[in-house]
């Protein structure tokens, strides 16, 4: 049963290291002239969860940082998810009901 209390830690780990390598081998890859990553493939990671891993990928690796829609785009995603993470965190603690009695 702990490791089903664990998954969505996982899961959320295994995203951002997934979106954080993309960028990096996207990265790598344009460099070399060779097949690229599609854009929607990197945004779809950073949708998907993995919008810190993106966000540290893009500094670290210096990768699509002149794109306005990622320079804005993933910041807004990752500011959304944790926005969404507290809410959900709130309301399975109790602080907060939707209906009240």
């Amino acid at each position: 049963m702990e490791f089903l209390d664990n998954l969505p830690a996982l899961y959320l780990l295994a995203i951002n290291i997934a979106a954080f390598s993309a960028f990096g081998a996207d990265k790598r890859r344009a460099r070399r002239e060779a097949w690229r990553i599609p854009e929607k493939t990197l945004f779809l990671l950073s949708l998907l969860g993995g919008s810190a891993g993106a966000l540290l990928g893009m500094r670290v690796f210096h990768h699509k940082t002149r794109k306005w829609y990622f320079r804005f785009g993933i910041p807004l995603l990752l500011f959304l998810q944790i926005a969404a993470l507290c809410c959900f965190t709130a309301f399975s603690a109790g602080l907060f009901t939707l209906f009240p009695a």
